[in-house]
């Protein structure tokens, strides 16, 4: 998703010519944008390449192919390789992580479906309550952190589980091809568990919450902070986002801690992430993870620390 420059200046062609009349007439298409004539080939291969996909070398240009394998500049392999606005490589697949993402919370809620409140009353996000059917407390106070992160994959109702699902599969492939699949990744967990850490902090301790919905919110988040950073047109998703958080509070019986809380780390961490220096881009945007975990786990902490004090 990241903007090619505009209107480049014609470079000349790696045989030295200078753009004239029948350089033109015999240019070809690029070998991965065939639509773009140009006269310009890799040094090394010969393909043809246009302006944004040409990489400098000590001789001439190289195709992204080439420096994959290596260019002969002195660089590591990978040094030019394009990368998205966020510093990650591209993939074939820009979808691969959403769709595992949705598979593993498909498995969740059959699961749930067959075996019903026994899997669900073990994997739910509760803060410290008795289980009559287990005839023994229970929460993550009591030590059961696990159900901050099977929370974000638990779905009991079918249409809860529609709703998100079909939010993630929207919001998850832009995402996903902007950042790179590991900081896409790191961004969903984080969300996630900011969502289970919000809600296990402010909603009462005896009360259940489950579902990805604080995962989609800072997905939510992330997509707005993303069209800030490129300059897109903000309205669709500030009145999308408008509509959930009315409907967050307006409706009963929604976790809407989770909501907020999943908002605030999407946004934060997508923020880093795509104005992190170039230079110093992997440090900032792992800091920035980081930090953001371990706010977390203060949370977390803390409220189980008021909870068994």
């Amino acid at each position: 998703m990241e903007q090619a420059p505009g209107n480049p200046q014609e470079p000349r062609d790696a045989q030295g010519g200078n753009g004239s009349p029948e350089d033109r007439n015999d240019a070809r298409g690029c070998y991965r944008h065939p639509d773009r004539a140009t006269g310009i080939t890799c040094t090394r291969c010969d393909r043809p390449i246009c302006p944004e996909c040409m990489v400098s070398a000590s001789v001439g240009f190289h195709c992204p192919e080439c420096v994959r394998g290596g260019s002969g500049t002195g660089h590591a392999p990978g040094a030019n390789r394009p990368r998205t606005v966020a510093g990650g490589a591209l993939t074939a697949d820009p979808r691969l992580l959403t769709k595992i993402l949705i598979g593993v919370n498909t498995a969740v809620l059959v699961a749930a479906l067959v075996l019903k409140d026994p899997f669900v009353n073990a994997l739910d996000l509760v803060g410290w309550a008795f289980d009559p059917g287990e005839l023994h407390v229970v929460g993550v106070a009591h030590g059961e952190w696990y159900r901050l992160i099977t929370a974000m994959f638990l779905h009991e109702q079918v249409m809860h589980f529609a709703f998100n699902m079909l939010s993630l599969w929207w919001l998850g492939p832009p995402l996903e091809a902007a950042l790179g699949r590991v900081r896409f990744l790191a961004l969903y967990f984080l969300a996630g568990l900011g969502g289970s850490a919000l809600s296990y902090l402010l909603a009462a301790q005896n009360q259940p919450s489950l579902g990805a919905s604080g995962a989609i919110f800072g997905l939510l988040g992330a997509t707005a902070v993303l069209l800030r950073r490129l300059n897109y047109d903000m309205k669709p998703v500030l009145i999308l986002l408008g509509l959930n958080l009315a409907f967050t509070f307006l409706w009963p019986n929604i976790a809407w801690q989770a909501h907020v809380g999943g908002l605030v780390v999407g946004a934060a961490v997508t923020y880093a992430m795509v104005h992190a220096p170039r230079g110093r881009r992997n440090l900032v945007q792992a800091g920035a993870c980081v930090l953001a975990l371990l706010v977390i786990v203060a949370v977390v902490w803390a409220r189980t620390a008021q909870l068994t004090g």
